[in-house]
């Protein structure tokens, strides 16, 4: 950016190695001794008293199974003069079906209270809490005045109570109806949810040409997932074309601090109705997520994509500011050195191309996810991971060599490792009201599988490169199933049939 960075917290001790105009470097010094159960995060700022951008483009290898260049899009809010911030109005919609009963409708509660106390004194709001029915707080927008909040507080006090099913139609339909009318305020909705329902591609469907027509009055939807029963990709798609955000928390101790970073800092819009007018030139493009959302005065917004065409130097970004004036700022557009964007937003793009393929149901996009994966080494809903081990025999002396083909056949370990994805909801669990815990990973869960004769098949799939094709197609198979696919080459090693599927996997490579 050429710009001062400013370092702020840090999960583990760094030491800077350098500190140039626009960059920092660090190295992590300490001594490793196990593996860290710490998630790693890293914040900073980059120091500017106006909104500043950038454009990096990608060429990529030749190895890529998509070959469209790539590019990534940044915008920065200012740090050192703070921007006017759009007033907005809320609906916060609450699921309060009987899964939700105890730590997680707690949790919830905490955070949503938390939230209204943080409400400027312009802004008003409303809440919907929803089972097989809805309950609102009020027929109409409320200020966020200390009586309104009071009421607010004491209402859901008395009316969060976890009983009965989940209908997230209804509610949200009531929310979007309720911004219909918004003029110089940004509408915002908050869907908080733990469970799946049976129309959800109906509702991404039916808001995709309800939202689009309305412009900056269109209401941004951000969304905020409890547990793995609730289908994750309805609310990333929810969410992207409501150009809102989405955020998740799969256990009862981060739903809390999560759902109150959502909803405080995706509050703060400076910037709205975003465009960079250089796409539009483009032969094509795609971006990620699928449409852009506003600029917040918290978090920089950074875009990737993929496109076929020739970029220009410098694009335009514009969008409306808060005065509801017109900003315009050029950005300018730099190759990326020795800066791999298609490793930095592998995960992002999975994702986004994921919920994509769960929307439409196309299987040539679940396809293109697997490549992806594959390629990249990202875990995807359409791929898993398997470890291969080799166990061969110490040679103590030469009289006790064992013949290295033998030795192969003989000691080899696979495990298949626990799904790293979170699925597509589970309708069953959600009807049945299970409770969110009951879903918690076990994360030290694998299927360990020690195969004689049988793994040599594996291993000499691994050693000729094409353990991946495995790892794809293990992806559909459960625990009990890849045991009893395990007994089955084990059993056609019996016959010596492995033997020669091992010698036309080596000749075909």
């Amino acid at each position: 950016m050429g710009k001062e960075i400013l370092c702020g917290s840090c999960s583990h001790p760094l030491k800077e190695t350098r500190r140039l105009v626009g960059s920092v470097g660090f190295l992590y010094e300490s001594e490793v001794r196990a593996w860290s159960m710490d998630d790693f995060s890293f914040s900073y700022k980059v120091h500017s008293s106006e909104i500043l951008g950038s454009v990096l483009l990608n060429r990529v290898s030749m190895l890529d199974v998509d070959q469209r260049e790539m590019f990534c899009f940044n915008l920065y809010p200012p740090t050192v003069n703070a921007m006017k911030v759009f007033r907005k109005e809320v609906v916060y919609v609450v699921d309060i079906s009987a899964s939700m009963q105890g730590r997680p409708l707690e949790n919830v509660k905490s955070a949503l209270l938390a939230a209204l106390s943080k409400l400027s004194p312009a802004d008003t709001f409303n809440v919907i809490a929803f089972n097989g029915k809805s309950l609102l707080f009020s027929s109409s927008m409320e200020s966020s005045g200390k009586e309104s909040i009071g009421k607010a507080t004491q209402w859901i006090d008395q009316n969060f109570v976890a009983e009965g099913s989940t209908d997230i139609s209804l509610p949200l339909n009531q929310a979007i109806e309720m911004l219909s009318k918004t003029g110089d305020s940004i509408p915002l909705v908050f869907l908080i949810t733990d469970g799946s329902v049976g129309d959800e591609r109906e509702i991404c469907e039916a808001l995709r040409g309800r939202l689009m027509k309305r412009g900056l009055n269109a209401p941004r939807i951000s969304t905020f997932g409890i547990g793995l029963y609730c289908n994750h990709y309805f609310l990333k798609m929810l969410a992207q074309i409501g150009r809102g955000y989405y955020d998740a928390a799969y256990d009862l101790d981060s739903i809390s601090s999560r759902l109150e970073r959502l909803l405080n800092g995706t509050s703060s819009v400076i910037l709205a109705d975003l465009k960079i007018e250089a796409l539009e030139s483009l032969d094509s493009f795609e971006l990620y997520p699928c449409y852009l959302p506003d600029l917040l005065s918290s978090r920089p917004l950074i875009v990737s994509g993929r496109f076929i065409g020739t970029c220009p130097g410098s694009v335009k970004v514009s969008g409306t500011l808060a005065d509801l004036s017109s900003f315009v700022v050029d950005v300018k557009v730099q190759k990326a050195k020795d800066f791999p964007l298609e490793r930095v937003f592998a995960r992002r793009q999975i994702e986004t191309i994921t919920a994509n393929a769960w929307f439409s149901g196309s299987k040539q996009l679940e396809e293109m996810v697997a490549k992806l994966s594959l390629q990249t080494g990202v875990p995807s809903e359409y791929t898993n991971l398997i470890l291969v081990e080799n166990l061969k025999e110490k040679q103590t002396s030469k009289l006790e060599t064992v013949d290295e083909k033998a030795s192969d056949q003989l000691n080899v370990k696979i495990i298949y490792l626990r799904a790293l994805g979170v699925g597509f909801g589970n309708l069953k669990a959600t009807a049945d009201n299970l409770p969110v815990e009951a879903a918690e990973p076990k994360l030290h869960e694998t299927s360990d599988m020690v195969f004689g004769a049988a793994s040599n098949l594996c291993g000499k799939l691994c050693d000729c490169c094409c353990c991946m094709c495995f790892i794809q197609f293990c992806s559909r198979v459960n625990d009990r199933c890849a045991v009893t696919l395990a007994q089955l080459c084990t059993a056609l090693a019996c016959f010596e049939c492995i033997s020669f599927c091992c010698e036309v996997c080596g000749e075909c490579g």
